[in-house]
């Protein structure tokens, strides 16, 4: 399975963007699929997930109340939705599988830049 993640770009302080995670590949049944991101000089960010399956949701504290997760089962594409958008949101995004309840997020794809000016 390859993941690639797109929708970034740039966007004015308080804006909003839609990213998308397609996934391609054989039979795609992951236990969850999540989003991170990656500022420059930082470490790898959780942001949001949802179970493929149930599609129960779960955010980072830092983005519940803006960012929303969704998943579209029968085209394999899990979005995230970001609203009210602030500089400190720049960061290359990245969307990964989690294959079973046991597992770590992996299986990264290509991220996509998502530029916040102020």
């Amino acid at each position: 399975v390859q993941l690639q993640a797109s929708g970034g770009g740039l966007v004015q302080a308080g804006g909003s963007l839609r990213l998308s995670c397609a996934a391609s590949g054989r039979t795609f049944s992951p236990y969850a699929v999540g989003w991170f991101r990656q500022a420059p000089g930082k470490e790898r960010e959780f942001l949001a997930r949802v179970t493929w399956r149930g599609g129960t949701t779960s955010y980072a504290d830092s983005v519940k109340d803006r960012f929303t997760v969704s998943r579209d089962n029968a085209k394999n594409i899990v979005y995230l939705q970001m609203n009210n958008l602030k500089p400190e949101d720049t960061a290359v995004y990245y969307c990964g599988l989690r294959q079973t309840v046991a597992t770590s997020f992996g299986s990264w794809g290509r991220g996509t830049l998502v530029t916040v000016s102020s």
